[in-house]
């Protein structure tokens, strides 16, 4: 069985991402997509899913192979459930994910992005603690990115130290993110250590900043 590099994208598809920046999502996504396809080691490793919270969270695109996986139409609209996007992405993990055994090796631990806009609008920190526990424990590589002015970085540091804040309100910095996020998975896979991280300031993508306290984690690791 050939090892997965399990891939989930948490997106805030809330009101406040209506016109534009869900529309730079969905163009992200599909670029994303563009540039694995063209790496032959991450297109026989790596394996995508879409999550996606507004009032709710769905699961528009389950675990699936970059050759076989079709964007989904993004609607933006409703509440920022993050707390129910948080559950749906554990219970992914643990349905798809395939565990190591005692008789084979199963995928690598999985890496999850998420992306939104603003604060949390359900009971979400339950699940943040579940999600930050299993970054921690090494059972997930969890990285966040927060957009715009409204987004509560406090919060987001309750689900993962590895917060990355856009520097821009452009909804162009979705794109950037994503257009990262795809040369990060590539690049960890190339090197047989799938686990995209931000290590230095020059690994960022364009017009972010890694918030500080991600800095003193990754030391004293």
């Amino acid at each position: 069985m050939t090892r997965r590099l399990p891939v989930y994208f948490v997106v805030d598809c809330s009101h406040s991402m209506r016109g534009e920046p869900i529309q730079m999502v969905s163009e992200g996504i599909q670029r994303m997509l563009d540039d694995l396809r063209g790496d032959p080691y991450a297109l026989e490793t790596v394996w995508l899913s879409i999550i996606s919270f507004s009032t709710g969270a769905r699961q528009d695109v389950t675990l699936t192979s970059i050759l076989d996986f079709r964007p989904p139409v993004l609607t933006a609209k409703g509440r920022t459930d993050m707390g129910a996007g948080l559950r749906l992405l554990a219970e992914c993990i643990d349905r798809e994910v395939q565990p190591t055994t005692e008789t084979q090796k199963g995928d690598w631990k999985p890496t999850a992005f998420l992306l939104s806009d603003g604060g949390p609008s359900d009971a979400w920190i339950a699940a943040a603690k579940d999600i930050r526990a299993r970054h921690e424990q090494g059972r997930l590589v969890m990285l966040a990115a927060g957009f715009g002015p409204h987004v509560h970085v406090d919060k987001l540091q309750r689900v993962t130290p590895q917060v990355l804040m856009s520097e821009s309100e452009c909804p162009e910095s979705f794109a950037h993110f994503l257009t990262w996020a795809s040369l990060s998975v590539s690049r960890s896979v190339q090197r047989g250590m799938p686990e995209p991280c931000a290590s230095s300031a020059e690994d960022l993508p364009v017009g972010f900043k890694l918030h500080p306290d991600a800095w003193r984690v990754r030391s004293q690791q």
